[in-house]
C-alpha cells in the first residue's frame, strides 16, 4: 500500500508502534520494572499494542536451544561478581547489551516507523545499533541521576576512575546525545543529570513524573501494621535509619512496628542491627511481594529515608493508598508532596528530631485521616497513570 506524504505522517504520529527495550528482565523488584509494569498496564487498558524487548527475548519459543545457551552465558556473572567486580561488570553490560541488540534487530525488520523507550543507556546503544534508520526513534527513559559508572562503584564493583568505569562514562557520552528524545522523571532527575552529562541538553527532552495505577478506594479489612517502607534492601535506600528512629521513638515509649518490602545485599546488616538496637519483635523483613501496593492501605503510615531519589514509585503507590508519608528531601523526594498537607518531611541526619515528628504524627488519629485523605488526592491529581501516561505516549509518539 502506498501512502501519500500527508497520509504518512498522520499515520507515524498516530499509530506508530511502540516497542519497550530493557536489559532487564520482564519480572523484577526495581523501579524499572515497576515503571514499565506500569506502562504496560496502562496501555493494555487503552488498546495500545506495545511489546516488550530484552536481551532474553532472543530466546524465542521454537528455538531451545538459544535459551541452553543464554543461562550459562548469563549465569557466569554470578561466579564473576564474587571473583571479580570489574569481570563481572564489563560482562554484564556487554553480554546483556549484544543479545538485546540481536533481539531488537530481528523485532524492528518487521516494523517501519516506529518508537524504541530504552530504559537505560545499555538499552539505548542495543537500540541505535539495531535501527534500520532514523525513522525508527529511539527515547532515553532517564531513570538515573548519576553515572551508571557510579552507581557501579557505589555497590563496591568498581573503583572510580579505572578502565571499566572510564568505559562506561565515555559509552554514556556516545549513545546519549544520540538519541531522539529523553524523558526525565523529575525535575530534579534533569538538573542532577546535566551537571555531570551537559549533553543532554542537545537532545529534545521533557520532565514527566512516573505514576502509577490507580487502586480502588481503599477498603481496610484488618489492620496490616503501624509503618511501611519498599524499597531494595540496598545502602542508599537507608533502612538502617529506619530502625534507629523506631529505637529512639521506643527509648520515649512509644513502639511502632516496621514492615519492609524488598530484598537486596543489605538483608543480614539490618537483621543484625535490629537485634542490636532492641527492635528485632518490631520490624519484620517482608521480601519482595508482588501485590505490595494492594497491601498498603492495611498500615497507618508510610516511611521512607533514602539519601537520594530521582523519583520514587513506592511513595507514589502509598498515596495512592490514602497513606501519608513520612521522607526525607533527599533529591527528587522533595518534589512529590508538601509538608503538612500530605505528610511530613524529616532529617536523616537527626535520629532524635525524626523520632519526634514520627511520634507527633503517629499520636494524632485526625491528622493521619487529613494527610492521608490528602495525600490520596495529590496522587489522583499528580501520579494517576490515566492522568500521566497518555503526557509519555504522546511524546513517545
Amino acid at each position: 500500500m502506498t501512502r501519500n506524504k500527508g497520509t504518512s505522517a498522520r499515520w507515524e504520529q498516530a499509530d506508530r508502534p511502540l516497542i519497550i527495550a530493557s536489559v532487564a528482565r520482564e519480572r523484577g523488584i526495581t523501579g524499572v520494572h515497576t515503571h514499565v509494569r506500569q506502562l504496560r498496564g496502562y496501555l493494555a487498558r487503552a488498546g495500545v499494542a506495545a511489546d516488550l524487548v530484552t536481551p532474553h527475548s532472543w530466546a524465542v519459543r521454537g528455538r531451545p536451544w538459544r535459551g541452553l545457551v543464554l543461562t550459562p552465558l548469563f549465569g557466569l556473572r554470578v561466579a564473576l561478581e564474587r571473583l571479580c567486580g570489574p569481570a563481572n561488570v564489563w560482562w554484564y553490560r556487554s553480554s546483556h547489551e549484544y543479545f538485546l541488540r540481536l533481539a531488537l534487530r530481528r523485532r524492528l525488520l518487521q516494523e517501519g516507523p516506529c518508537t524504541v523507550y530504552a530504559q537505560c543507556p545499555v538499552s539505548a546503544k542495543a537500540a541505535l545499533a539495531a535501527r534500520r534508520g532514523p525513522y525508527q526513534r529511539v527515547v532515553l527513559a532517564v531513570h538515573f541521576r548519576i553515572s551508571q559508572a557510579d552507581e557501579w562503584a557505589d555497590k563496591g564493583q568498581i573503583a572510580r576512575q579505572s578502565a571499566v568505569y572510564r568505559w562506561i562514562r565515555e559509552t554514556e557520552r556516545r549513545v546519549v546525545p544520540r538519541v531522539d528524545g529523553l524523558v526525565f522523571v523529575s525535575s530534579w532527575a534533569r538538573s542532577a543529570v546535566r551537571q555531570w552529562l551537559p549533553e543532554v541538553d542537545r537532545v529534545p527532552g521533557t520532565v514527566i513524573e512516573n505514576f502509577v495505577e490507580r487502586t480502588a478506594v481503599p477498603q481496610v479489612v484488618g489492620r496490616a501494621g503501624d509503618l511501611v517502607t519498599v524499597g531494595n534492601l540496598e545502602a542508599v535506600k537507608n533502612h538502617r535509619y529506619l530502625l534507629r528512629v523506631l529505637a529512639r521513638a521506643k527509648g520515649k515509649g512509644y513502639v511502632y512496628r516496621l514492615d519492609v518490602f524488598g530484598e537486596g545485599t543489605e538483608r543480614a546488616r539490618l537483621l543484625a542491627l535490629a537485634s542490636e538496637l532492641g527492635v528485632s519483635d518490631q520490624v519484620r523483613l517482608q521480601g519482595f511481594c508482588a501485590d505490595v501496593q494492594e497491601r498498603l492501605a492495611g498500615y497507618t503510615a508510610y516511611v521512607h529515608a533514602s539519601y537520594s531519589e530521582s523519583s520514587s514509585l513506592a511513595i507514589m503507590e502509598a498515596m495512592s493508598a490514602g497513606l501519608p508519608v513520612v521522607s526525607s528531601t533527599a533529591g527528587a523526594l522533595g518534589e512529590l508532596f508538601e509538608d503538612p498537607d500530605q505528610g511530613r518531611f524529616w532529617p536523616i541526619d537527626d535520629e532524635e528530631e525524626a523520632a519526634r515528628i514520627l511520634i507527633d504524627l503517629m499520636e494524632s488519629p485526625a491528622e493521619l485521616r487529613r494527610a492521608g485523605q490528602a495525600a490520596r488526592r495529590r496522587f489522583l491529581q499528580c501520579y494517576d497513570a490515566e492522568v500521566v501516561a497518555p503526557r509519555l505516549l504522546s511524546f513517545l509518539r
